[in-house]
């Protein structure tokens, strides 16, 4: 498989701080990838520099062979990529269905009017999406009376909405319970395997992490220090002691 996304050289400081320090990536088209490393790392950086909400100091960023360094990030989600966040991002007033179909609209050019009937327009897609991620039974709910668990996945619907090439998830299973978490897993790896969809995932949990990544990028203090295979990346003494503390 070919590369859909490459970094190179990325940098970004924060006054005195490194907080990614020359930086880079390479991932095939496919890949479920993790992205670990202590508090601090740069993780949320590195994800914020890929879609647009950072500029880059320096370093260049390219989805397939198009360089998408220097694009908003309305515009990087026009290109294919589309994330989640540490928080949950939805709209809480509106029902999970409207949620949904919100990105749907958007991709096709139209918008909510008081003339056309747009509530109808993507409706099968936006109940097939909601079908998908376990929330058929939730479309009428205002969104915002969901559960955590719920509201996760219905941040990912929002984000698969809009039909990436490329997701990026940042800590999907933050404060899941552990039924939840499995449900969770058991999610991006069936989106990654049925649509072949490229996920890049944020993740504390090394439970999650060791069971679901194809590769391991590991940063600590902005840099890359390891990168490999699950096996690869629980065998590297370099890991082992920035997770043992003995790494300052």
């Amino acid at each position: 498989m070919g590369l859909i996304l490459k970094a190179e050289g990325l940098r970004k400081n924060f006054g005195g701080l490194k907080a990614i320090d020359d930086v880079d990536l390479m991932v095939a088209e496919g890949e479920l990838r993790s992205i670990i490393g202590p508090n601090g790392a740069g993780k949320t950086t590195l994800f914020n520099l890929i879609t647009g909400y950072f500029p880059c100091d320096s370093g260049r960023i390219f989805l397939k062979d198009r360089e998408i360094t220097s694009l908003s990030a309305p515009e990087i989600v026009c290109f294919g990529v589309a994330r989640t966040f540490q928080r949950t991002n939805i709209f809480s007033n509106l029902s999970v269905e409207e949620n949904v179909m919100i990105p749907f609209l958007r991709r096709h050019g139209h918008s909510w009017n008081a003339v056309t009937p747009i509530q109808r327009l993507f409706k099968k897609e936006t109940r097939d999406l909601l079908e998908n991620m376990g929330l058929s039974e939730q479309v009428g709910r205002e969104a915002g009376t969901l559960s955590h668990g719920h509201q996760r996945c219905l941040e990912m619907a929002i984000a698969l909405a809009n039909m990436p090439s490329l997701l990026l998830l940042d800590e999907p299973t933050a404060g899941m319970s552990v039924s939840e978490c499995a449900q969770m897993l058991e999610l991006v790896k069936n989106i990654n395997e049925q649509f072949g969809l490229t996920i890049l995932i944020i993740e504390h949990d090394m439970n999650v992490v060791f069971s679901l990544s194809q590769k391991i990028t590991v940063l600590h203090f902005g840099k890359v220090i390891a990168e490999g295979t699950p096996e690869e990346i629980r065998n590297k003494r370099e890991v082992q002691q920035v997770y043992l503390g003995e790494i300052t």
